[in-house]
């Protein structure tokens, strides 16, 4: 994906591609430091991007660096904000004059039950509807109001609400940018957010294919255990049935030997 496409998001909010600095190869080759001459091929190239993954050796994934260009609502950008290894600019409330610009969602949804910062489910209310609307009008109404007496920008601003869109430059290492994604894109993440993350993880897969096809095996689809978890499967696996499921999955040679001993420790004994 080429730097300026626009991506979409939400009712006016968009995810844009400034620049990026660095590739798989860039992985590579900062790996290559620390491991020796390394790999020529594709192949070896995926290989290593995978073994630095999953041993966490996150270092080279920081040679690769994205930045991006957002417009998102204000609750949507203050979630964002709290992952705070970015380089970030946003436009100035104080020096302009905020744009009358809201997140007007389809529908709502209702509060969660059993999760006291989640929704759940469709609350078709055409009541709440208006009411939302009515109050962003009222609001940006006396935002202008404020203004036109004379009020500071920097004052003027606070009566707004959280549904205003505003707009900032993002710029974040690779290796930070999939910790952003791997919570960002998880299902208890707060959906407006989510879409911001699918339109950033479209750019980072194309431009990094083999550190995303690492990232989604060990990391975004994969799961860390507890001291606990792992006494239990133990309790119910044997090194044999494990390896054979592995094996059956397409798992083979050193990566095989890996993961046996991931859940069971060192292994005295060759595999077959």
């Amino acid at each position: 994906m080429e730097p300026g496409r626009v991506i979409p998001v939400l009712d006016k909010g968009f995810v844009r591609l400034v620049d990026v600095m660095g590739s798989d190869q860039a992985i590579v080759q900062a790996a290559r430091v620390s491991y020796g001459e390394g790999t020529k091929t594709v192949r070896e190239d995926a290989a290593l991007i995978d073994y630095l993954m999953r041993h966490r050796h996150t270092s080279p994934f920081e040679m690769v660096e994205f930045k991006f260009h957002v417009k998102a609502p204000l609750f949507v950008a203050r979630q964002w904000f709290r992952h705070r290894t970015a380089s970030v600019n946003e436009i100035s409330g104080r020096y302009s004059v905020l744009k009358e610009e809201f997140y007007e969602p389809k529908a709502f949804r209702r509060q969660a039950r059993r999760n006291k910062q989640a929704s759940e489910g469709t609350l078709l209310d055409e009541e709440a509807m208006a009411l939302a609307k009515e109050a962003e009008e009222e609001a940006y109404a006396a935002y202008q109001a404020l203004l036109q007496k004379g009020v500071a920008r920097e004052m003027a601003r606070m009566v707004l609400p959280l549904s205003l869109y505003t707009e900032f430059y993002w710029k974040q290492d690779l290796h930070n940018l999939f910790h952003f994604l791997k919570l960002r894109l998880a299902p208890e993440a707060q959906w407006e957010i989510r879409q911001y993350a699918q339109a950033i993880a479209e750019i980072v897969k194309a431009r990094v294919p083999l550190a995303w096809a690492a990232f989604e095996e060990h990391v975004l689809h994969g799961a860390s255990l507890s001291r606990t978890e792992v006494l239990a499967l133990r309790g119910l696996l044997t090194p044999e049935t494990y390896e054979k499921a592995l094996a059956a999955l397409g798992l083979g040679g050193s990566r095989l030997r890996e993961a046996l001993e991931k859940l069971f420790g060192p292994l005295d004994t060759p595999l077959a």
